[in-house]
């Protein structure tokens, strides 16, 4: 399970400036055109250390940057969710960014804080071009790595000292310091998760928030990195087939143990103080683009509507409700070709059986066909199954969200906060995201239900 806005899971393919172009001058007047750059929020007339200020800071002020960042994504692509990645304790801390701290420091008037985005954005790219430079400075080959150590450590001083000079070692610095140690051996041929467990080897947890660390250390962390890099002399690899992501899920929901999923959430039905679905769509959509926010809320309604009657969930459902969401004259036809997510890491392919086996999959999220399952583990699944099944050309992840609150709904469960669920992608061949979205979703309603519940209900 991974967050779609965190900088650390960037892989450097997602990040290369060598390939994803980038204008900063076009940048600065783009942004400005942005759904939620016209609806900044205003900052309220409050002291820092006012716990409303805090309240709206990580309330409305942080679903608008990520808004922002969500935006910035669709238009240039995931290496942009850095722009946030802050000295010390910002949004993420840590970072190399310098003009963004958070939505509590950084939000003020529309065209300041319009300023800073754009700032730490073009600052953002110009790290990355700096650390690409970097890594073609030391242009290594894995296959000689024998002849070549001294010079895989001297890159690992190198970059470890950049790391260090640009985040002056705050708060979660090493975070980073690990991402761009792996982004440079990624760079030049070794596998990334090797490249990862390598590098978590090397330095072994002895950098340290707040702290610098000695040359002495430093030395050490490149050496062992450099020593441990293995030769590569495995065999040349014959072209292998695409990997087809959507069995690999089939296969992962045969063998996840779903009745070992938590169940705290409890039975019957149950109405909070506020539609956290509707509340969400109105903020971060809203901020996203109102026209957006307007098809997700009349896909909801008509969710709602189908919902108290019972209605079996199949393709045909979804498409009602994605003729809402994009706005088509007509219901959205299921895909016809293989289809990508993720920046292309995942692939799902097509069969003549596809959509019907869809339906199956679908079907299951009924009480009556998964009696021994929970809610929650019932509707992870069919959330998982819409990720995965990919079946409309665009907005997968909105037809997934309501398939997920249309679960809910048809035994009359309704979430007040639903805004970590939506901000989530997860991986189609680990069983450990399914469990850990089924446990999420469980814990949402069970802390719903210790809430008041709406006067009406």
């Amino acid at each position: 399970m991974i967050s779609e806005l965190w900088p650390r899971l960037l892989t450097w393919d997602e990040v290369d400036p060598a390939r994803h172009p980038f204008d900063s001058a076009a940048a600065a007047r783009d942004v400005r055109s942005f759904g939620p750059a016209r609806r900044v929020p205003g900052r309220p007339d409050l002291p820092l250390g006012d716990p409303a200020m805090n309240v709206w800071s990580w309330g409305e002020a942080k679903i608008w940057a990520d808004a922002m960042s969500y935006a910035l994504m669709e238009r240039y692509g995931r290496w942009v969710v850095g722009w946030r990645w802050a000295h010390d304790e910002g949004d993420f801390g840590g970072g190399p960014v310098g003009s963004w701290c958070c939505p509590r420091d950084s939000i003020t008037t529309p065209e300041e804080t319009l300023d800073r985005v754009v700032a730490a954005l073009c600052e953002w790219r110009a790290w990355l071009e700096s650390l690409a430079g970097r890594f073609e400075a030391y242009p290594l080959d894995p296959s000689g790595i024998e002849e070549q150590r001294i010079l895989w450590e001297r890159a690992a001083r190198n970059l470890i000292q950049h790391v260090v000079d640009r985040t002056g070692c705050g708060s979660g610095w090493y975070g980073h310091c690990r991402q761009v140690l792996t982004w440079f051996l990624s760079r030049w041929g070794v596998a990334p998760d090797i490249a990862k467990d390598l590098v978590d080897e090397a330095i072994g947890g002895r950098f340290h928030s707040w702290t610098s660390p000695d040359i002495v250390l430093i030395d050490d962390v490149a050496e062992r990195l450099a020593r441990a890099l293995p030769p590569d002399d495995r065999p040349p690899s014959s072209a292998q087939p695409p990997v087809d992501h959507l069995e690999r899920w089939l296969a992962v929901r045969e063998t996840v143990v779903w009745h070992e999923a938590p169940d705290r959430g409890g039975e019957g039905p149950v109405t909070p103080a506020r539609d956290g679905a509707a509340e969400d769509i109105r903020t971060f959509d809203g901020a996203l683009d109102p026209a957006r926010a307007k098809g997700l809320l009349a896909a909801l309604e008509r969710l709602r509507a189908d919902a108290a009657r019972g209605t079996r969930l199949n393709f045909a459902l979804l498409q009602a409700w994605q003729q809402h969401v994009l706005d088509t004259p007509q219901p959205p036809a299921f895909r016809t070709l293989p289809a990508f997510a993720k920046g292309g890491r995942e692939r799902y392919g097509i069969a003549p059986d596809t959509r019907a086996h869809f339906d199956v999959c679908l079907a299951e999220s009924a009480k009556e066909h998964s009696a021994p399952l929970p809610l929650s583990t019932r509707a992870a699944r069919a959330y998982l199954d819409v990720c995965f099944f990919h079946p409309f050309d665009d907005g997968n992840a909105r037809s997934a969200f309501l398939a997920l609150i249309f679960v809910l709904a048809r035994e009359g469960v309704t979430l007040d906060d639903v805004s970590p669920l939506r901000r989530i992608t997860f991986q189609a061949d680990n069983p450990q995201d399914a469990l850990t979205l089924t446990s999420s979703i469980d814990l949402h309603l069970a802390e719903t239900r210790s809430r008041p519940a709406s006067p009406s209900s």
